[in-house]
């Protein structure tokens, strides 16, 4: 096949939503769906020892809450699909906002009793801003819940989305028989026993007597009301308008009973974008171009805690990827090549001969890597968009094992690698600090020190507004700046000076009093 037709058969997504809205739940039908897997795990079963197969580390099992993005990947209809399921919880919100910058298209989970919650406004905003394709599943339609049409107002008012219904409910539920796929024109009967009903009823007619036979009168009247009045109320669908952003087709189902799931998986294989362009700060990177290009946008340490291996995830946006060739790390400015490319089924992996454009590939990385590094075939390019945050909650971090410091030292080094994270070293003292932007963040980061290091450390609380980087071009200006501040400086893992501002009134004096002295809140990767 083409490298051309390979392009086009890629579609790469990502599944987005607030924590409990069954976005992993989703991941794993649509792999059950696709074939890739046999049997979906219980994300929150105790009982049954299955875990979702998104969520491959330890604490994810657990807790049944996702802490970092999954890779996946299947083929479908003739597609490559691959699905990248992310963190949904406020505290992980960094490692989300990466993965938005490797994606084509977005699926963004609502839960039909809760409505638009809080942070899927924030990581909405965020596809809005990029005009990343978006299409939203709402979810849990066997349970009671809101009313479609206040659904869909409230998604057009909080995410500023203009919808388009491809699919719409025959009751909610109790009363849920299944739902009108507006799209192909034909009803899926829902079956409450867990399985999909083979049942599909082909409707050119709403008005046809089989709906009646089907769903029951009053139930058929209510639907074709209400389809009725979205064929008046809201425009048709638009695939170029849906590809710019400009327009969001919305679906209904159960995830957790399979329902609905492979209507969204067959209509999104058909109307997603294969690869699109990426920017970079030289030009625009197209897919279709010869030359292979790259970036960096995750780093795991630890991914098979037995093998110690930490791999760096690289989405190819350009040209051929190919095993054992030499391509440039433009930062280090050095060759590299890779004998094992992996591509990733969750936490199984296989390795990789050549990736085309869209393609997730995972790199073993011995320390080579940071997040928003480029790979190329040697042209300097530097892919833009890769966001670091400045962490809001601080704390010492103690050695708990002084017989395992070695274990630590190197723990905090890898974890902070992931960009999960920043660690900060007192010049005064020091003294370790761990910053994030979110406080769960400490107990997974305890934890897999624990786990995967061998390493034990307590942390204590430290009261600290903000972590500033520091930038000065007049040598004296900043000799001053550092030798009256002392007592508030550290540096970061890479040796960045950083102020650690004890309020927001003691940056504002440090900011006066040194004019000249740049202070900025996130960590440039570089």
């Amino acid at each position: 096949m083409s490298r051309i037709k390979e392009l086009e058969r890629r579609r790469t997504f990502g599944i987005v939503s607030h924590p409990d809205a069954g976005k992993t739940t989703l991941t794993e039908k649509l792999l059950l769906f696709g074939g890739a897997i046999q049997s979906a795990g219980a994300v929150k079963s105790n009982k049954i020892k299955k875990h979702a197969t998104s969520d491959f580390m330890e604490i994810e099992k657990q807790r049944g809450i996702s802490v970092a993005t999954s890779v996946m990947a299947f083929e479908y209809r003739d597609r490559k699909v691959n699905i990248l399921d992310t963190p949904g919880h406020k505290d992980f919100a960094e490692d989300t906002f990466r993965t938005l910058t490797a994606v084509d298209s977005v699926i963004v989970v609502i839960d039909v009793a809760k409505g638009v919650e809080a942070q899927t406004e924030k990581l909405v905003e965020v596809c809005r801003m990029r005009k990343t394709p978006i299409i939203v599943f709402i979810n849990k339609m066997d349970r009671e819940g809101k009313d479609g049409f206040d659904l869909l107002d409230e998604i057009e008012n909080k995410l500023k989305l203009k919808v388009v219904p491809l699919s719409w409910p025959a009751g909610m539920g109790q009363r849920f028989k299944g739902v009108y796929n507006k799209y192909k024109e034909d009803l899926v009967l829902f079956n409450p026993h867990g399985k999909q009903s083979e049942d599909v009823v082909k409707i050119n007619d709403l008005n046809d007597p089989i709906l009646d036979e089907k769903i029951g009168e009053s139930l058929a009247n209510e639907l074709r009301e209400e389809v009725n009045v979205i064929e008046e109320v809201y425009p048709d669908f638009d695939r170029d308008a849906y590809l710019n952003g400009d327009q969001s087709p919305v679906f209904f189902g159960s995830a957790v009973n399979n329902f609905g799931v492979k209507e969204l998986l067959d209509c999104f294989v058909e109307i997603a974008p294969s690869p699109l362009p990426r920017e970079t700060e030289e030009r625009m990177v197209k897919p279709e171009e010869e030359d292979f290009t790259g970036f960096i946008f995750k780093i795991h340490a630890n991914m098979d805690p037995k093998h110690r291996d930490r791999i760096a995830f690289m989405r190819i946006c350009s040209g051929l990827f190919e095993r054992n060739t030499n391509y440039l790390h433009i930062r280090k400015e050095k060759k590299i090549k890779f004998s094992n490319p992996t591509a990733f089924m969750a936490e199984k992996k296989e390795v990789v001969d050549m990736a085309y454009p869209g393609d997730i590939v995972g790199l073993y990385d011995s320390g080579n890597f940071k997040i928003g590094d480029t790979l190329t075939e040697g042209e300097k390019l530097h892919f833009k968009g890769i966001p670091s945050f400045s962490p809001e909650q601080f704390r010492f971090v103690n050695n708990s094992d002084p017989l395992k410091t070695k274990q630590l030292a190197k723990g905090l080094v890898q974890l902070m690698d992931e960009g999960v994270a920043q660690l900060f070293t007192k010049q005064d003292n020091g003294r370790k600090i761990i910053g994030t932007v979110g406080a769960l963040q400490f107990d997974v980061i305890q934890y897999r020190l624990k786990h995967e290091y061998g390493a034990s450390c307590d942390y204590e609380p430290i009261n600290l507004h903000k972590a500033c980087w520091i930038k000065c071009d007049d040598p004296v200006a900043y000799k001053e700046f550092i030798s009256k501040r002392k007592r508030d400086l550290a540096h970061d893992k890479d040796g960045k000076v950083v102020m650690l501002a004890e309020s927001s009134w003691a940056l504002k004096m440090a900011q006066d009093n040194h004019p000249k002295v740049e202070f900025l809140f996130t960590s440039e990767v570089d």
